[in-house]
């Protein structure tokens, strides 16, 4: 079922968008299954999770942090991802420079803008993105490759757009700016149920975990 799944998603997506299958609570068999599918990029929302996937997956796909990144496990998150799509405050990026350049690398990071201004969310508000995008071009190990955002977590689809019309247009005007290490090539947007919207409104990767994998069990 999951590979007849990534099968009929990776038909379904225009080639110019990028599918992250967020791997939230599946085991690495599930993860295998999704890449020997086609899956070329994994989305972990907690290092331990990503540790004991990475073990066994290793470099047979990218691996993108999607969930809240905290400061003491960035040291762990950057010997394995490829790219951070949650950086939402500066003492976040400047623990990744440093572990970056401890490791002699520079991580790709997305900023996440909280779009819907949801108490419970993480990520900038709107009207902060580009002052910290600006602080971010100064670091040498990071570079700014776009912004992330989540939108409303269920509901009608139709709920989301103005959500991510309105990262769309920051996004584009960041990306006006040419700031030195910010190429804004990603626009993270749009999840199993809503994706299609957000493709619709520009965005070119999206994270897709239930409509791959199934519904998830609920831990006790």
């Amino acid at each position: 079922m999951i590979q007849e799944n990534v099968r009929n998603l990776l038909a379904e997506l225009p080639e110019h968008v990028a599918l992250v299958a967020a791997a939230k609570s599946r085991t690495p068999e599930e993860i295998l299954e999704a890449v020997a599918a086609g899956v070329k990029i994994i989305g972990e929302n907690y290092i331990q999770e990503a540790q004991a996937a990475f073990a066994i997956i290793g470099r047979r796909a990218q691996w993108h942090f999607i969930g809240h990144l905290q400061k003491n496990k960035v040291k762990r998150a950057v010997e394995i991802f490829d790219l951070v799509e949650t950086v939402d405050s500066l003492e976040t990026a400047k623990e990744i420079d440093k572990r970056c350049a401890e490791r002699g690398k520079s991580m790709p990071i997305l900023v996440e803008v909280n779009s819907g201004r949801e108490l419970q969310k993480f990520g900038l508000l709107p009207e902060n993105v580009a002052s910290l995008i600006r602080e971010l071009s100064r670091f040498r190990h990071i570079s700014v490759e776009g912004l992330m955002t989540m939108g409303p977590a269920s509901g009608n689809p139709e709920e989301a757009r103005p959500y991510f019309r309105e990262t769309k247009k920051i996004y584009s005007e960041i990306k006006a700016l040419g700031l030195e290490r910010v190429s804004m090539n990603w626009l993270s947007m749009g999840m199993s149920h809503s994706y299609r919207v957000a493709i619709e409104e520009g965005a070119n990767m999206v994270r897709i975990g239930t409509k791959i994998f199934g519904s998830r069990t609920v831990k006790k």
